[in-house]
């Protein structure tokens, strides 16, 4: 295809070196041109930083201190030259497709500041002389991940960045805020994203993530108290054959 955007993908990456291939490698096989890829690594002490200069220029890479996954996209957002922005964690995978998908879906509405597609999340299973394997386990659902969608860079310039002080539930924050600026966000029915779950990602107690996603639902709802703007907040607009 021709006269596509550019897509500029940020990858934040944190001791992530047994995964980070597998992502670069899934962002190559996207097929999609233009295309910029920039890996933040968010002070690792593995061998991150080794694994993304292994595929050489056609990846950006950029070391700074520990700062946490809101501060790392937005060390990307700051580099990224691309008009459409997309995120993908270095332990998750994109669907084959999924780039041109999103970017036709997204050229095609001009309404429309942010699309995403659904969350496949998979489970990291025991096989013999495989310790790769992931499985899909329930049925794929529409959550606020960054990384199932693609993003118009005026989305930023309206919303804003991340909110670096968040270390757990920024991308609900993110989304929140959106929702409460009125940004044009639709669902497709698609899988866009494979969500690996692994023992890496799984450490912290889920009493946890909900007091996050419990102190970024108050962050809003004082926004919105502050704003005289207490009404409810727009649907997320899905397509009529979500599942």
């Amino acid at each position: 295809m021709t006269g596509q955007t550019l897509i500029s993908v940020i990858i934040p990456a944190y001791n992530a070196g047994a995964f980070l291939g597998d992502a670069i490698e899934c962002v190559r096989e996207q097929h999609y041109e233009p295309l910029e890829v920039i890996v933040i690594d968010d002070g690792s002490t593995d061998n991150t930083f080794e694994v993304a200069a292994s595929f050489g220029n056609w990846v950006h890479i950029i070391r700074q201190e520990n700062q946490g996954p809101a501060a790392a996209r937005n060390s990307g957002l700051r580099l990224a030259q691309g008009n459409s922005i997309a995120f993908l964690d270095a332990d998750d995978l994109w669907p084959a497709g999924t780039l041109k998908m999103l970017a036709s879906q997204l050229a095609a509405r001009p309404e429309l500041d942010v699309i995403l597609g659904r969350v496949q999340y998979m489970c990291q299973v025991a096989a013999p002389g495989d310790t790769r394997r992931f499985e899909p386990f329930s049925e794929p659902c529409i959550s606020m991940s960054l990384d199932a969608g693609l993003f118009r860079r005026s989305a930023f310039d309206r919303v804003g960045c991340f909110n670096a002080a968040i270390r757990s539930g920024e991308d609900v924050d993110w989304f929140m805020r959106a929702r409460e600026q009125q940004v044009g966000l639709k669902v497709l029915s698609e899988v866009t994203l494979f969500y690996r779950r692994h023992g890496c990602n799984m450490t912290r107690a889920r009493e946890s993530i909900h007091a996050d996603f419990v102190r970024v639902l108050k962050r809003s709802i004082e926004r919105r108290r502050n704003a005289n703007t207490l009404e409810s907040l727009p649907p997320m607009s899905a397509d009529a054959d979500s599942r």
